[in-house]
């Protein structure tokens, strides 16, 4: 008798497996397929990205070595042309190095692409600072002061700030301008932050400003030792 009833609800079981089949069984067709094409699409793009990956580090390889075969303008073009095609990590370090390449050249088309990259807040803010103070260094033998200080100004919160200064003070010294150069420059010598050549070259600078644009050497030390008595 319990086995007739096993039967029974062995076959209720069975069917009920069956209707729930025939009523979801699209459903669970639909999410196997959606994973099996997840994963495809997945794995697809994770391939197409190596792929321009890799392909962008052999085109700025190749645009890099025209740069060192002084080949400033193919090094540019070609500099541009990954800016325009490379994924964005590529893209933004091309750009920088396609103004740098025309810097020799045409000094104030890179100084124009060296500001927008500055400008773009959707870089990283290191490379945004390293256009701000290259674009800066190439006004600096012709811009005035206010221009220098708003450019090298921006850059004072940076790691870049102890350059700024250096910048800023060589600007002042070349216009005769002793006792801005020197305002900079000690900002450099107090830093502990600041490099120990870049204040030991600083000091040097300092030396110049005292002396009021000659360099003033340190007097000899007197000799301790005593003269050798004359022969008789």
């Amino acid at each position: 008798m319990a086995d007739i009833f096993r039967e029974v609800d062995e076959d209720v079981r069975t069917d009920q497996l069956k209707r729930l089949w025939s009523k979801y069984s699209i459903v669970v067709a639909g999410l196997a397929l959606a994973i099996i094409l997840g994963t495809t699409i997945f794995v697809f793009i994770q391939h197409q990205k190596q792929v321009r990956d890799e392909t962008a580090g052999a085109a700025f390889q190749a645009a890099q070595a025209l740069a060192e075969a002084k080949k400033p303008e193919a090094a540019a073009a070609a500099f541009d042309h990954i800016a325009r095609t490379a994924p964005a990590g590529y893209q933004a370090l091309a750009r920088l190095r396609a103004a740098e390449e025309r810097a020799g050249n045409d000094r104030d088309a890179a100084v124009k692409e060296l500001d927008a990259i500055a400008a773009d807040g959707s870089l990283d803010k290191l490379l945004r600072d390293v256009a701000a103070l290259r674009a800066g260094i190439l006004r600096v033998d012709v811009a005035d002061k206010a221009e220098l200080e708003r450019r090298f100004g921006a850059l004072m919160d940076s790691a870049f700030r102890h350059t700024a200064r250096e910048m800023l003070g060589l600007a002042a010294l070349k216009r005769g301008d002793f006792e801005d150069a020197g305002k900079w420059f000690d900002q450099i010598v107090v830093d502990p932050a600041a490099p120990t050549d870049l204040r030991r070259q600083v000091n040097a600078f300092l030396s110049l400003v005292r002396g009021g644009g000659k360099f003033s050497p340190a007097p000899a030390s007197k000799s301790t030792e005593k003269p050798a008595a004359s022969a008789k």
